[in-house]
């Protein structure tokens, strides 16, 4: 990431110097030989190497058509080269990711509660065209430069940092101790493990999801504070398998996560965010169905077990997690009696 900053600046920076080092022999040169002022120095300078044809300041010496001379031509090529190279850096397209490098610095100062990928390959976008959907901030860490000059412009809350993110100083640029969550995609189980060690270090409470190819990574990816652990072979396989056996189950399901925001939604709800007069009651005395219309379908306990359609007699507490669908109407009326 540093060399490609370092090359991008380089392109400037030689040509202007080349410039300034053709202008100050000029000067000089035409100070102590012809015994100019700086400013008439200055000017016979320009008029020389840009070779424009105005006429000279003052009759020149021997010495000073000598020197004129081979200004001329030492400058010729130099002057030519410059002017090319900062042009084609203005507007080859240079100027423009320089502008644009500043731009997301200045954005990344303001962003917090965001989501961070490591790799932007096929599970990486996936992931991302997913949370952009539901309105996350989304920055992403990818050491191919043109999957991130493809991929740059997709949408506003999208944003791109160029590197490896196994380098820690990358995931601290994308400030990952305001983060969210963390999706690690990477197609080397050692680096994603790497880079969930990093990040549970610098963010304890953020989620962390890993892919894993190797089955044995599973366990040691855990160990090391993923909050999941995705295998897409496994997946892949799985959902294959249901859909022969149980083909209109799986199409149901697909439907109601990839639709939901459009006619369905089904939303996570902390208990500890309810009024504390909802806490410590049965789900029937809330009249949850009858005052919204939303079902509560599943309940997350402590212990990370899951309880699938609650009976009405199930007591709640602040430690549980409510999973309520319903249209987006529904769940907006469920949140507005729990406030």
């Amino acid at each position: 990431m540093k060399t490609v900053k370092y090359k991008r600046t380089l392109r400037l920076i030689f040509p202007l110097f080349l410039l300034l080092t053709i202008a100050s022999i000029g000067i000089v040169g035409y100070m102590l030989i012809e015994k100019y002022s700086f400013l008439e120095a200055f000017f016979m300078t320009i008029i020389t190497v840009s070779t424009v044809g105005f006429s000279i300041v003052k009759p020149l010496s021997q010495n000073g058509i000598i020197f004129t001379s081979f200004l001329i031509i030492s400058s010729f090529g130099i002057f030519a080269f410059s002017i090319t190279s900062i042009t084609t850096y203005i507007f080859g397209g240079d100027f423009q990711k320089t502008l644009k490098i500043r731009k997301m610095k200045n954005e990344l100062k303001k962003i917090k509660n965001h989501v961070i990928i490591c790799g932007y390959g096929r599970n990486g976008r996936q992931a991302s065209h997913d949370l952009l959907l539901d309105n996350n901030i989304v920055i992403v860490i990818e050491k191919r430069e043109k999957v991130i000059n493809k991929y740059q412009e997709l949408h506003n809350n999208l944003h791109f940092i160029l590197g490896d993110s196994t380098h820690e100083e990358l995931l601290i640029k994308a400030k990952i101790d305001k983060a969210i969550a963390l999706i690690t995609t990477l197609p080397s189980d050692a680096d994603n493990l790497f880079v969930v060690l990093t990040a549970r270090e610098f963010n304890p409470k953020m989620t962390i999801i890993s892919r894993a190819s190797d089955e044995h990574s599973d366990t040691k990816l855990k160990r090391a504070g993923a909050t999941n652990v995705i295998m897409p072979d496994k997946v892949g396989g799985t959902r294959m398998a249901k859909l022969v056996s149980h083909s209109d189950v799986v199409e149901f399901i697909e439907n109601l996560l990839l639709k939901s925001g459009d006619t369905v939604n089904l939303e996570e709800i902390r208990c500890r965010d309810l009024p504390e007069c909802f806490l410590e009651k049965e789900i029937k005395e809330l009249d949850i169905r009858k005052n919204s219309g939303a079902n509560i379908i599943g309940i997350k306990k402590t212990d990370r077990s899951y309880i699938f359609n609650p009976p009405p007699s199930f007591i709640l507490t602040k430690n549980d997690m409510l999973f309520v669908l319903g249209t987006p109407k529904q769940v907006d009326d469920f949140k507005n009696i729990l406030n």
